[in-house]
């Protein structure tokens, strides 16, 4: 292993970036649907080998080790997102004639856009390296530190941030609910690099100790998040009863105004089929729930489908879907406000209620620097007129029958620590979404486990609702009830778990994490003073 690792070490020019960027690129089956773990183990352990380098002289700081550091930092992290976000490649075929000739900016621009993360946590890296066993916490913080900025900068992207190669799995998962998900990246990146000091030439003592530390930490884990799981259980709510419907509606059909009375009559018929013997149908239903941008019309202003969807529901239900909500126009505006919303409809036909999408999706949903863009014939991929606005705030569902609903439309549900709306303790998630942008592939895997962690963290149950797959009920544990796997259509019938009283990330966010980082880096700088 130390003759690997000293190959690695003197690798130079285009070797050395050639090896960065396959480092990375395995690293990315550490995600969903694969979570191999190991594979992270690989990727970070030559990373460290990587940075040593660009670090043969600790005791110089130059432009020139920086840069080095940065640029091997970059092909690492292009080829990272490269490996994990190419299905966003689908997204562009769906309306080809359009879009095909911008795959490459998906496929390619996106991940090196990104690469530019990795790039700053490996000049980080560089700047605070250390010989010996604390490299690996020199790794560990620069690269919480720019994935926590990649999740809060330029309206933030925390896609398969790195905490997600444990996130991903039930069980360690559960220190979520303590550190969230900035704080299992860290002990990720702590765990994962630590075999690099077997292969660093180290004494008996330094060699050993950082993997040892990494078993036990992991040994840990395991036994905090198993105890967790076994002794946790989470009560039902009474007189609750879902009904998730998942049309599996090709999304080239889904918002032509055309197929508007065929995809209205699959969703009523799929809301009213029969399961079995003990589920002949909707009756007995309390809660129908459908996903993102269900109709291709607004469903406020379409009498007929709201006197059907009356029609359908039994007594008392309701009915909770996505849809497109258009607001007035404000005093000289001409054109309307077009939302991404939820809206609970009851059994009369009336919008009881209705929350609007505060974290939109660029060039999904809106298309920034609009005028410019549009002028060069482009647009956003949802063809709403001059795209969505962005909801005033995140606002609580008041769904009748359910406690306090936070809802989270689509890829909301990716960040941690914004699950809870600005006021009030919600008592259940609800994500709808609409995944069928991206066929079967990786990415509406990586979207499910990153919402089920939302759940984790937060201690409450999830209701997940989208048009292709994964459709879910999931505990505030993370165990999935009842699910509908991706490229199938039908409904899920499922009773809705509990809320735990809280959780420590619930109660106090990021802080438990960003204590971790600091106690690390006093020890980091107490070791640099040192040296």
């Amino acid at each position: 292993m130390h003759t690997f690792a000293h190959r690695i070490i003197l690798a130079w020019g285009w070797r050395r970036l050639l090896l960065a960027f396959a480092a990375g690129a395995v690293g990315a089956l550490a995600m969903p649907p694969f979570g191999a773990l190991p594979a992270l183990a690989l990727s970070f352990t030559a990373a460290v080998w990587i940075l040593d380098g660009s670090a043969a002289d600790v005791g110089r700081l130059s432009r020139a080790t920086l840069g080095h550091a940065a640029l091997a930092g970059w092909f690492f992290g292009f080829g990272y997102f490269t490996a994990g976000l190419w299905w966003l490649g689908s997204a562009f075929l769906v309306e080809a004639d359009q879009f095909a000739w911008l795959m490459p900016l998906g496929v390619l621009g996106l991940p090196a856009v990104l690469g530019l993360y990795m790039a700053l946590a490996f000049a980080l890296a560089r700047m605070i390296w250390t010989p010996g066993p604390m490299r690996i916490v020199s790794l560990a913080l620069s690269v919480t530190a720019t994935e926590w900025l990649r999740a809060v900068l330029f309206t933030g992207f925390p896609w398969n941030e790195f905490g997600m190669a444990l996130g991903g799995w039930l069980v360690p998962a559960q220190a979520a609910s303590i550190v969230g998900l900035h704080g299992l990246t860290l002990l990720t990146v702590l765990i994962c690099a630590a075999p690099a000091t077997l292969g660093s030439g180290l004494s008996g003592r330094e060699r050993w100790l950082p993997p040892s530390l990494a078993l036990g930490a992991f040994a840990l884990l395991l036994a905090f998040g198993a105890v967790r799981l076994w002794t946790g259980h989470a009560g039902v709510q009474p007189n609750v009863r879902l009904r998730i419907v998942q049309p599996n509606i090709p999304q080239d059909d889904k918002f032509r105004p055309e197929n508007r009375e065929a995809i209205m009559a699959r969703y009523l018929t799929l809301s009213d089929r029969a399961t079995s013997p003990d589920h002949p149908g909707i009756a007995g239903v309390t809660h129908l729930i459908w996903p993102e941008s269900a109709f291709p019309f607004l469903l406020a202003r379409d009498p007929t489908a709201l006197a059907q969807i009356a029609q359908l529901l039994p007594k008392g239900a309701v009915l909770v879907t996505g849809a497109v909500r258009a607001g007035e126009p404000l005093p000289g505006e001409r054109g309307r406000h077009y939302f991404n919303s939820v809206q609970v409809v009851s059994d009369e036909g009336l919008i009881l209620d209705s929350s609007d999408k505060a974290h939109l999706v660029p060039f999904g949903e809106y298309l920034p620097f609009n005028d410019l863009l549009t002028a060069w014939g482009l647009r956003q991929f949802v063809n709403a007129p001059g795209g969505f606005e962005a909801g005033a705030r995140r606002k609580m569902l008041a769904v009748p029958g359910l406690p306090p609903v936070a809802p989270l439309i689509c890829y909301e549900a990716i960040f941690p620590g914004e699950a809870r709306p600005d006021q009030g303790a919600p008592g259940v998630l609800l994500n709808l979404t609409n995944d069928a942008w991206f066929g079967v592939t990786p990415g509406p895997y990586q979207h499910m486990a990153q919402a089920r962690l939302r759940a984790i963290e937060e201690g409450l149950p999830l209701i997940r609702a989208a048009n292709d797959g994964v459709s879910a009920v999931v505990d505030p544990y993370g165990r999935v009830l009842g699910s509908l796997g991706l490229g199938l259509d039908g409904v899920l019938d499922a009773s809705l778990p509990k809320p735990l009283q809280g959780t420590v990330f619930s109660r106090m966010g990021h802080l438990p994490a960003a204590g971790c980082i600091l106690l690390l880096l006093t020890a980091l700088t107490i070791r640099l003073r040192r040296n």
